[in-house]
């Protein structure tokens, strides 16, 4: 049990550091702040709810495994170098990738909503 603490207080910490200090973080929750709170002013379904849950957390699980793949990078060398800008790029890559999907995601289920609005 004191092992698995231990394990989630590191997990916490690395949460509590990534949204402190990561820029890209703060962007991302506020945009998840601000899909919440669409989703609940147009009172989505739970499905639709779900899928927006699990894409918001996907990006902001990106975004830490990218934190984390550049502060290894740093960790290894300060010096430039291909393979350590190749890395870097590539973990920015899966965030991006992530990201694109969650907002066809948005747009999927907040498309018909909106439009319903627009024809009132």
């Amino acid at each position: 049990m004191v092992k698995f603490r231990r394990s989630f207080s590191c997990a916490v910490r690395g949460i509590v550091y990534s949204i402190a200090n990561g820029r890209n973080m703060k962007i991302h929750l506020l945009a998840a702040i601000a899909v919440i709170g669409l989703a609940s002013v147009l009172q989505v379904n739970r499905i639709e709810g779900a899928l927006l849950v699990l894409a918001i957390f996907m990006v902001l699980t990106a975004e830490t495994i990218n934190s984390a793949i550049e502060k290894n990078v740093d960790l290894v060398t300060q010096e430039k170098h291909t393979l350590a800008k190749l890395a870097k790029d590539l973990a920015a890559g899966g965030v991006l990738l992530t990201a694109i999907n969650a907002v066809i995601i948005a747009v999927l289920v907040f498309g018909p909503y909106l439009l319903r609005l627009l024809d009132l």
